[in-house]
């Protein structure tokens, strides 16, 4: 890369706010910068964690809110479980009150 290594580092410090605007963890967005621009983790991390330094009440506020989501997330999964479950249980051979008329006659030969 020909640029300066200060504009690289402007760089990476813009690309890891917009993994922030998508709510990416650290790791994920060490991932993503390393997948998609090339950018060695060491590096991401390095400018993450100078990040975290200047902004401490940031990162601070931002992680708790992460935590937050990612915990209702996972209720909401569970609960996505609970009424796929439920529905499974329905349908799944047992007769439940709505099941309980007599079945059609057999197909005349």
């Amino acid at each position: 890369m020909g640029d300066s290594p200060a504009s690289y580092i402007r760089l990476v410090q813009h690309l890891i706010e917009k993994c922030i605007i998508f709510n990416m963890s650290k790791d994920e967005c060490m991932e993503a910068l390393f997948k998609h621009a090339n950018i060695k983790p060491v590096i991401t991390s390095t400018v993450w964690k100078e990040l975290e330094k200047e902004n401490k009440e940031f990162f601070e506020a931002y992680e708790r809110s992460r935590g937050e989501r990612e915990e209702w997330e996972m209720a909401e999964t569970d609960s996505e479980r609970i009424q796929k479950m439920l529905s499974d249980s329905n349908h799944s051979g047992h007769p439940q009150p709505e099941d309980t008329t007599t079945p059609p006659p057999p197909p005349q030969t």
